[in-house]
């Protein structure tokens, strides 16, 4: 029998102080969104008890971080001198390539990118000897070996790597405004309520994270020049990002919907398994279709309104039949040379990354209660204008 506390805010505060000896969470705006996240998880998720387990932790977890960059700051003050220069963030339907183009630009060294496990712990254990030997990478294996282990079907879908960059939207989590909790569980009220409230404390937090974690890359010996983030949360709340990022670039992934909100469905309904034993494969098929009708609207109405040289719009298709000619392009819009070497070492990511060493990703409509002539209709404005005319 679960414990009847352990969704209780007061409860996980406490337990967060206790872990580290600390009190200080900085920004006080999370805790409404913590709240209302904790309401969904005690009241919506229908958690098994691996689930309660796994969901309590994260929560803690990401408490223990807000308390852990804070300390980290009050110590090294100059954190906060790190300048974030005109990052370049790819936005895009979920399942539309964003993974694989953020992770070719990663073997670029002259970018910056968030690793899955700096994502996760993005704060360094105290007395560790994090320039050489980072504990927090041992941890972050363990982690994605216990996903892998309880969802192995998971592999097909999404290319799992701890030591790889990932979605900056784990950052976001930090700061419980993040679309991370609803990939994960079913928690429709606190989705609904976040998709219509202001996001600005996420991404004045995430800016936040980024100067700890480049604070720490210079001080290991890296040397990068631009962060390249990624995460198909940024598509619906790109206006609020690039308000945080005045210099901001963006790259728009496309892909249609046809395909990209089943996979979807399939990934985030796959994940909802691991944690609850009654997921309702229709919400999850409903939740994806919703969600990315409403940020594909955002994001063009914000472009409409915006520079429209800000945008680099680049094709799930025409990366499938030729990766490096549109990364090519985009380097030449960005400004930055392509030299040999990079050509180079993004040629053999893919030879290192090929799709066909991860198995088959299958599903169908059905099976997510989706119907083909409803995302027809749906989409037809965004199909008619980015995924028809690619077709001839």
């Amino acid at each position: 029998m679960a414990a009847s506390n352990d969704f209780d805010a007061e409860t996980l505060l406490a337990e967060a102080r206790r872990r580290t000896g600390l009190s200080d969470f900085g920004d006080s705006r999370f805790r409404e969104p913590m709240d209302r996240l904790l309401f969904s998880l005690e009241h919506e998720a229908k958690l098994n008890a691996t689930g309660r387990v796994a969901q309590r932790e994260r929560v803690i977890g990401n408490l223990v971080t807000r308390l852990s960059a804070e300390a980290l700051i009050a110590d090294h003050p100059e954190i906060l001198d790190e300048p974030i220069v005109a990052p370049l963030v790819i936005v895009g339907p979920t399942r539309s390539g964003t993974t694989r183009l953020h992770r070719m630009l990663s073997a670029d060294p002259r970018h910056f990118t968030v690793l899955w496990w700096e994502n996760r712990r993005p704060v360094p254990y105290p007395d560790s000897d994090w320039r050489r030997d980072d504990p927090r990478i041992a941890e972050a294996r363990e982690e994605v070996d216990q996903v892998l282990t309880a969802a192995p079907q998971m592999k097909s879908i999404h290319p799992w790597d701890p030591v790889g960059p990932d979605e900056d939207a784990l950052l976001c989590e930090h700061a419980f405004l993040s679309y991370v909790p609803e990939s994960s569980v079913h928690v429709p009220s606190y989705r609904d309520w976040m998709q219509d409230t202001d996001v600005t404390p996420a991404y004045t937090f995430l800016a936040r994270m980024l100067r700890i974690l480049q604070w720490q890359k210079k001080e290991r010996g890296e040397e990068g020049q631009r962060w390249v983030l990624k995460t198909p949360q940024h598509l619906g709340f790109i206006e609020t990002f690039c308000r945080v990022f005045p210099d901001a670039r963006v790259v728009q992934t496309h892909r249609d919907p046809l395909s990209a909100v089943p996979s979807a469905a399939s990934m985030y309904t796959t994940l909802w398994e691991i944690g609850s034993d009654d997921v309702d494969y229709a919400a999850g098929g409903r939740q994806c279709r919703d969600r990315l009708e409403l940020d594909l609207s955002r994001c063009l109405e914000f472009r409409a309104r915006t520079r429209e040289d800000r945008f680099f719009d680049l094709w799930f298709e025409e990366m499938e039949r030729d990766s490096i000619g549109p990364v090519e392009r985009l380097y030449a819009w960005l400004g930055t040379p392509f030299l040999p070497e990079t050509r180079r070492l993004l040629e053999q990511w893919l030879v290192e990354n090929a799709r066909e060493k991860r198995p088959p990703h299958r599903y169908t409509f059905e099976t997510f209660g989706l119907s083909k002539d409803e995302l027809l209709g749906r989409f037809a404005g965004y199909r008619e204008r980015f995924i028809l005319p690619r077709r001839g």
